[in-house]
């Protein structure tokens, strides 16, 4: 991946409504949910909707599907898993990496 499309996709999640409404669709897994499931989920105007899940799309990280009147809403998991190994590749690549922290320790 390179540098500026991964500084693209963690720039989209970087908002907290859009990266709720990420997080919804990575748990929703594979079947994906429904806009109008999404707009009752985080209670948002259909317009705010659109913006944020406008920008998701355009950097690949959603993609849409039209099912009869209904959209779906998909992650991208290919795509998610590669900025995941794009941020993890070079871990410790220059020094000895640090000791795990347990959980509820992370900032």
């Amino acid at each position: 991946m390179k540098t500026d499309d991964a500084a693209a996709r963690l720039e989209a999640l970087g908002n907290p409504t859009r990266l709720q409404v990420y997080r919804a669709l990575v748990r929703a897994g594979a079947a994906g949910m429904p806009v109008g499931k999404l707009q009752a989920k985080f209670d948002l105007a259909a317009s705010t909707l659109s913006h944020h899940l406008k920008t998701l799309m355009v950097v690949g990280l959603v993609t849409q599907e039209r099912q009869a009147t209904t959209l779906i809403c998909r992650a991208n998991y290919d795509l998610m898993r590669g900025l995941v190994d794009f941020l993890v590749s070079e871990c410790c690549a220059d020094a000895a990496c640090a000791p795990p922290q347990a959980k509820g320790n992370a900032a």
